[in-house]
């Protein structure tokens, strides 16, 4: 090879580095834009992740408070909601530059194929987001609190005080903020199960038998997703559980719908072999 095909197949890769730093660069900065913008407002926001706490505790006649255990905890949760929110408000930008820098090299089947597992996936993380914050935090917090006694609950009398040990609720800001982004991240990326496995049967990776012959596996799996990615009981456990196996029957619904797509298209070309014939086809016929 020459000098001159060596400096003419390093320039497309130049312009190429260059194009990326420049979506990175963009990036960043709308992420810093959507940080800035929620760091002003992290107070509503995080008032905002204190209702279903708020909601529990009120059933139980009491007062919604949480404290600041350490003098600098206020300040780092307010960072933590600001690097949240702006990545949350920044990724619609950074998906469609990471879609811009990666689109010119697809075919157009590909784009195709791409784009709605693209698009799929935030809604899916934001359903099961909004499926934990609606419906997982309120049972998982009033199971919480339940463990209270003493003067802490509702209707006790005095001599109940006098003879139980008080055990109240009294929650610090940063660990309450760490337990409700959990909850929220670990049914949100959960939630994307039918779309990795969706992509995964469409670029023909798993199939839809295979998906199905495996099914008491996946059930073992799931189960010990759950008891990591929640805390340590049993309820949320199972709640998670009850939310990810259907999402599991659905991908393989939607792998079936595209494997029939893909046979019927193979048989309108008149490429499909079916696995019958091809095994009824002895070494000595073919």
């Amino acid at each position: 090879m020459s000098t001159d095909d060596i400096d003419d197949s390093a320039a497309p890769l130049i312009e190429h580095l260059s194009e990326l730093r420049n979506r990175l660069i963009w990036s960043v900065v709308a992420f810093l834009v959507g940080m800035m913008i929620c760091f002003t407002v992290w107070n509503p926001i995080f008032n905002f992740l204190t209702q279903p706490i708020c909601n529990a505790l009120a059933e139980r006649g009491q007062n919604c408070g949480l404290f600041l255990i350490k003098v600098q905890e206020g300040f780092f949760v307010a960072v933590r909601i600001a690097v949240l929110g702006g990545f949350a408000l920044s990724f619609p930008f950074i998906a469609f530059q990471l879609w811009r820098f990666v689109a010119p090299g697809l075919y157009r089947q590909e784009k195709g194929a791409l784009l709605p597992f693209l698009i799929s996936s935030p809604i899916m993380f934001f359903l099961g987001a909004a499926f934990a914050y609606y419906i997982v935090l309120p049972i998982a917090f009033s199971f919480f609190l339940s463990f209270q006694q003493g003067g802490f609950e509702p209707g006790t009398v005095d001599s109940a005080r006098n003879e139980l040990a008080s055990i109240g609720f009294q929650g610090s800001v940063e660990e309450y903020l760490s337990l409700t982004m959990k909850f929220v991240a670990a049914f949100g990326i959960c939630f994307q199960l039918p779309v990795l496995l969706t992509l995964l049967g469409k670029a023909g990776i798993v199939s839809s038998a295979g998906l199905a012959s495996v099914r008491k596996y996946a059930i073992v799996v799931i189960l010990m997703v759950a008891a990591l990615v929640t805390p340590p009981d049993m309820m949320s456990q199972l709640i998670l559980f009850a939310a990810i196996y259907p999402l599991y029957e659905v991908s393989i619904f939607l792998i079936r719908r595209i494997e029939k797509k893909r046979e019927a298209k193979l048989r309108a070309e008149g490429l499909w072999v079916d696995d019958e014939d091809d095994e009824s086809e002895g070494p000595e016929n073919k």
